[in-house]
């Protein structure tokens, strides 16, 4: 009998006055749910290894979206739909080699497009010029510039410990460098990988062109052929570099977010939404980014159906297409949402990789942060120390209107760029149980906005 007693106790404990489950027991509830019966991992596995990599506007990503449905809709959602949304076509093609020719022969050097990149029309063979900045390369200027290949051999500062802080400073050089290359003249650009890994892995990421400038062919190189190629330049400066690629765009195509949602009990027209995206390169699983933010996003809803809470507001799962190539699904879905007066309470996105949770960074106003701040105490005993201003995440951003409360999960972070963009993306580096926290952790956030909203 003593076992029975000791549970009675602890639920009356864990009531409310107005007989209701406290948010600290639905919380409990959650994390035992997850950890112990949770199928994300598994539902990851499907994504990765059934489905492959999903990049937007291939065949693989309509996969992807059919996947979505049937999987919410297995999940226990009240509702499963697609929201319409027009993406880019880009292939990398089948051809993405370069090598560097000195006095003593050929070196072949580790490398791939960067999205949206155009290709090189054979193999292209020019001298190499490198830089660090964009700013020695204006310095530079078009007369030691024109008909060279410019070699960006910037990496990631490794003194930052938030490595997204590291990737944001390097950034600027992967969208706006092949660009800023062309304007001197340049033939062809390459950068030398976003990541703090010293690895053969050369890592993609969409580059932007510039509509007043002509597009020259732009790619990777990994880490160890940066370096590779820099020490070759230091004893013959006038080597020979030859980059060849097949990569090819084509006109764009509809392809769609995938929604699922439960039906809020008294606030039905008021949303909560969780989501990551359900593209990724066509390198690698897409595995860390963002395969973790999609089953986590699924395990939240089904987590909820599975524990019998029935929440006040709408809980609306949704899976955004093409957040690499310029975040047409967030944008998208911001637009509908306005024109069709969807009033939103809250978003949580997860996009930082299916690593152990920290807490969360929010967008929110003075008075909602003031609000959030005793959720901590929360949370907390579930190692989640933070609620902290200061980023959300890319595909809810656009929601942001001064009244929707932003949330992104944070987590430690010092792996993801070994994996980001990469072939190495793949199921076989995602933790289990870091999954899950991290599952959990954005289905007790959802239970707290659910019950006590933002005010």
């Amino acid at each position: 009998m003593k076992p029975i007693i000791t549970f009675f106790i602890s639920l009356v404990f864990a009531t409310s006055v107005c007989g209701q489950v406290s948010d600290s027991a639905w919380i409990a509830r959650v994390y035992d749910h997850v950890l112990t019966k949770g199928v994300a991992y598994e539902d990851l596995r499907t994504l990765c290894k059934g489905i492959g990599h999903r990049l937007a506007g291939s065949e693989s990503a309509q996969k992807a979206v059919d996947w979505g449905l049937l999987t919410l809709l297995n999940a226990g959602a009240d509702r499963v739909f697609a929201m319409p949304v027009e993406v880019p076509h880009w292939t990398r093609g089948n051809v993405n080699v370069a090598s560097a020719t000195t006095s003593r022969g050929d070196t072949a050097l580790a490398i791939t497009a960067l999205g949206g990149s155009v290709g090189t029309n054979g193999p292209l063979r020019a001298e190499v010029i490198e830089v660090k900045s964009l700013e020695e390369l204006a310095e530079l200027g078009r007369e030691k510039i024109e008909g060279k290949i410019v070699f960006f051999n910037k990496a990631m500062d490794a003194a930052l410990i938030n490595t997204g802080a590291a990737y944001g400073g390097a950034f600027p050089i992967r969208s706006k460098g092949p660009s800023e290359a062309a304007r001197f003249g340049a033939v062809a650009c390459i950068i030398r990988s976003l990541t703090l890994a010293d690895d053969n892995f050369p890592h993609t990421g969409a580059t932007q062109y510039e509509e007043d400038v002509r597009r020259i062919p732009a790619a990777a190189l990994s880490a160890v052929a940066s370096r590779q190629l820099s020490a070759l330049l230091k004893t013959d400066p006038h080597l020979k570099f030859t980059l060849e690629m097949n990569c090819e765009a084509f006109p764009r195509v509809m392809q769609g977010n995938v929604i699922g949602e439960i039906t809020g009990s008294v606030y039905p027209d008021e949303y909560i939404v969780i989501g990551g995206h359900l593209d990724s390169w066509d390198i690698g699983e897409g595995a860390h980014d963002d395969g973790t933010g999609i089953v986590q996003s699924i395990e939240v809803l089904r987590c909820l159906k599975a524990i019998g809470y029935r929440p006040q507001r709408t809980i609306r799962v949704v899976l955004f297409i093409n957040e690499e190539f310029g975040n047409d699904g967030g944008i998208t879905y911001a637009k509908v949402a306005m024109e069709s007066g969807w009033k939103h309470l809250a978003a949580i996105e997860s996009d930082g990789g299916g690593f152990t949770p920290l807490g969360f960074n929010c967008e929110l106003t003075d008075a909602q942060f003031e609000h959030t701040r005793p959720w901590l105490t929360k949370l907390e005993p579930y190692n989640l120390f933070k609620i902290r201003q200061g980023g959300s995440g890319v595909d809810i951003r656009p929601l942001k209107d001064g009244k929707v409360g932003l949330f992104g999960l944070s987590v430690d972070g010092q792996k993801y760029f070994d994996y980001h963009h990469t072939n190495n993306d793949r199921f076989e580096n995602v933790n289990r149980r870091e999954l899950h926290l991290g599952a959990a952790a954005m289905t007790a956030l959802t239970v707290l906005l659910d019950m006590h909203g933002l005010e």
